[in-house]
């Protein structure tokens, strides 16, 4: 079992956002709260270090992790090289990604996360979350001494996260009992959405 010392926890939150106008995602309001702060709360206390890849505002982010890192080449070349620079950033053997714009994960995530990377054939380089329709590839948990394997990948250009999973031990962790908590928020009109279908009703007045 992996214990918390040897855990990176990392919120991926360096995108353009282009279909939110370009502004930056993990920081819009949600809940009362900017968007990454929910992933964070599925962290907190499970995890050596929290890091947040952010490639702007910074400073921002940097009230919510213990670090923030900008992508290791410039230009937004997408969630790959957001993961492959938590591989190189983190100081333990394994790192727990999870995006920024998903604020209904499971609050146990740490734990199915790390339970299921070990199957009936040994423990894996590599899990991903499976809703038991389709896989959730920036909601791992991987290995770091992959970090050389996946720059090789990148330097090739390799973009397809599910591709380069592929070269490797890979498991999925069953999620089937949650697949609403994977929902993730790209426009304006799925945060309204999800924002309403969150929040509790309101008590009547007696």
């Amino acid at each position: 079992m992996i214990a918390k010392h040897e855990l990176t926890g990392m919120i991926l939150a360096g995108g353009e956002g282009r279909r939110m106008g370009g502004r930056d995602k993990g920081l819009e309001p949600f809940a009362g709260l900017p968007l990454v702060a929910h992933t964070v709360k599925r962290f907190e206390g499970q995890v050596h270090e929290l890091v947040i890849n952010a490639n702007r505002n910074g400073d921002a982010y940097a009230l919510f992790a213990d670090r923030v890192i900008e992508d290791a080449e410039g230009g937004f070349k997408g969630p790959l090289m957001g993961i492959y620079s938590g591989l190189r950033a983190a100081c333990t053997p394994w790192l727990l990604v999870a995006p920024c714009d998903s604020p209904a994960l499971p609050h146990d995530l740490v734990a199915r996360m790390v339970a299921g990377i070990t199957t009936e054939s040994g423990e894996h380089d590599i899990a991903v979350a499976f809703d038991g329709e389709r896989l959730h590839p920036v909601v791992a948990l991987l290995r770091t001494t992959l970090a050389d394997d996946l720059a090789a990948a990148l330097a090739e250009g390799e973009r397809k996260i599910d591709r380069w999973y592929a070269r490797h031990a890979w498991c999925r962790v069953d999620m089937s009992d949650c697949p609403e908590a994977f929902a993730n928020l790209n426009t304006e009109e799925e945060k309204a959405r999800l924002e309403l279908a969150l929040t509790p009703p309101s008590q009547e007045a007696p």
